[in-house]
């Protein structure tokens, strides 16, 4: 483990996909019934997985099919479910029958945004089970892309009203009554829903939206300013009520709800101002008001970690409107949260520019990239976006970031200073930027420098742990400032009880002062919390033999050469190994 890390407090080595439930134990049971009702789950891993053959759907044998169904259980616990689509497509075709195989394949097709096959096989699925919430809304989702709300009214309207159903499907039901021409029908519809609690926003923003295709401008005004205007307003919410109010003649207001947005999220990068609202309607159609009903659905079952229920409603709201960026950064945050990068680039590069979104799905695209590999590719796209917008910081500090993980310190430092340069003021939520450029500093080997940056963070976040910890192991490895040194490792862990790293730095400046004993009994607490760094093994290693404990001296240096150290760190476990340490030194870790 890197001296940085140990002194950050958490591993900075890059990026995990998510983990959880396999996919399987959602598609592979009874009720698909379950993904509407906010109950799918999230799974993780990238695992590679045999790609399946091509056209794997056409007729196969009994115990092909069997050999498919394992190999698409197997794709879907990993994560891969564009994988498991072939796959279970290929058993369904060797055993048409199968119930379970035809509601796993169906599910899978839709969370892949194979809508026309997910289609048929909703279709099939729903003359075994009428009640298939999920298989109905897909096909009436197809009814209402074909432009028949009619036949797409009548199939909602027989939703059972449970789980998202309660107010997915009053919503839907609502917008094909308004392709239908039925606006008070459809009002009528969504009304129930502002009775309650949970609903009242989403209410008032669809009857904003059906009254605005309607061109009732009063009735829209007033339930754009109920959701629109207030203080932590959802920004799909601001841009259709600044779109409504630039398009009224009156773009003073549209410009007050950007800037009300921006107060509230200093640090986004979704709302790419003057690019947002055009003036046009935030609903063009029917259509499109369904796939606002349906990104609603996602990003709340999203919310409660529900990846396998958003996925798909977030692809069936892109089926009825492709042009909606913030369902597919939806749709490719997932993917990127399952490991699936090279696919969630290929997505977010689908935003236009200008789009709501675009600036931040490029800022992830560089940072897939890097995970990927490529830093150099992820460098220059994030140089590019620097000279777009010379007045930001976000792609300069990404830029930053990627050159530090990558233990680049100097180059790191460079991008730091563009990003310092370009701010007007310096405010309270920019300690993480003067805490990165001095980890960079210091790890560059220019402590003045460093330590004036950590100084900074801490001037502008007096309590941040990481700060703290940092600053104050750095001195304790320079045998400078200990008695400041002890008091804010002391206070980091206070903070931060439970990090293994942050207790370590604590046992080590008790260590090089003397106190071994003491050092003793944290750093036993540090290696319970960290037993798998080298670092921290090490550092008790060292206690114990100032105590007497020699064997247990011996046996943590052992554990510590086991654990994989920095290179630089191997010849110094060793010498103490063979000859332990000496009378009259108390230093710290060989370097």
């Amino acid at each position: 483990m890197a001296l940085e890390a140990r002194r950050v407090g958490t591993k900075d080595a890059g990026r995990t996909a998510a983990g959880g439930p396999p996919l399987t134990r959602v598609l592979l049971t009874a009720a698909l019934v379950a993904l509407t009702a906010g109950c799918g789950s999230e799974n993780g891993g990238n695992a590679a997985v045999p790609a399946p053959p091509p056209n794997i759907v056409q007729p196969v044998s009994e115990r092909s099919a069997a050999g498919a169904y394992l190999a698409g259980r197997h794709a879907a616990d990993i994560g891969d479910t564009a994988a498991a689509a072939d796959y279970f497509a290929g058993a369904l075709a060797g055993d048409p029958e199968n119930v379970e195989l035809l509601q796993g394949a169906f599910a899978l097709m839709a969370a892949e945004g194979r809508m026309a096959e997910a289609s048929d096989l909703a279709r099939r699925l729903l003359q075994y089970d009428a009640n298939a919430v999920l298989a109905a809304v897909v096909v009436a989702i197809q009814d209402a892309k074909a432009g028949d709300f009619a036949a797409a009214s009548r199939r909602l309207e027989a939703l059972p009203e449970r789980g998202l159903g309660s107010f997915l499907g009053p919503l839907l039901t609502a917008w094909a009554k308004a392709g239908q021409g039925d606006i008070d029908g459809a009002m009528a519809t969504v009304a129930p829903l502002a009775g309650n609690a949970h609903f009242a926003a989403l209410h008032d923003f669809h009857a904003a939206l059906i009254n605005d295709l309607a061109d009732r401008r009063d009735a829209a005004e007033h339930f754009y300013r109920k959701t629109g205007a207030g203080s932590g307003a959802a920004l799909r919410y601001v841009q259709a009520a600044a779109a409504f109010f630039e398009r009224t003649g009156r773009p003073d207001e549209a410009r007050r709800l950007f800037a009300n947005y921006d107060e509230d999220h200093p640090d986004g990068s979704l709302l790419d101002g003057a690019a947002v609202a055009g003036g046009a309607k935030a609903v063009p159609s029917a259509a499109a008001g369904m796939a606002e009903a349906l990104f609603g659905a996602a990003t709340s079952v999203r919310q409660s970690n529900a990846l396998d229920a958003a996925l798909i409603f977030a692809r069936l709201a892109l089926e009825l409107r492709p042009d909606m960026p913030l369902a597919r950064i939806l749709v490719a945050d997932i993917l990127q949260s399952r490991g699936r990068l090279a696919e969630a680039n290929r997505t977010y590069s689908a935003i236009a520019e200008g789009s709501v979104g675009y600036w931040a799905a490029q800022l992830r695209i560089a940072a897939n990239l890097d995970e990927l590999g490529d830093e150099e590719g992820a460098a220059r796209l994030l140089e590019k976006l620097a000279a777009e917008r010379p007045q930001q910081i976000d792609a300069l500090v990404a830029l930053g970031e990627i050159l530090r993980t990558g233990k680049r310190y100097a180059e790191a430092v460079a991008a730091y200073d563009r990003a310092i340069a370009r701010l007007a003021t310096v405010e309270k939520r920019h300690w993480v930027l003067f805490y990165s450029r001095g980890i960079s500093l210091e790890r560059s080997g220019q402590w003045a420098r460093a330590e004036s940056d950590l100084r900074k963070a801490l001037e502008l976040e007096p309590d941040q742990p990481h700060v703290l910890n940092y600053l104050g192991y750095s001195w304790v490895e320079q045998g400078a400032h200990l008695d400041e040194a002890k008091r804010m490792i002391e206070r980091a862990v206070e903070l931060r009880p439970n990090d293994g790293y942050i207790v370590d730095s604590l046992g080590w400046v008790l260590y090089r002062r003397g106190d071994f004993a003491e050092a003793v009994r944290v750093l036993e607490r540090a290696v319970e919390l960290r037993p798998e760094d080298p670092t921290v093994n090490d550092h008790l290693g060292d206690a114990l033999w100032r105590v007497g404990r020699y064997d247990e001296a011996r046996f943590q240096w052992q554990r510590a050469l086991s654990l994989d150290p920095e290179p630089e760190l191997v010849g110094g476990i060793r010498g103490k190994i063979v000859s332990g340490l000496e009378e009259k030194t108390a230093a710290g870790p060989a370097k």
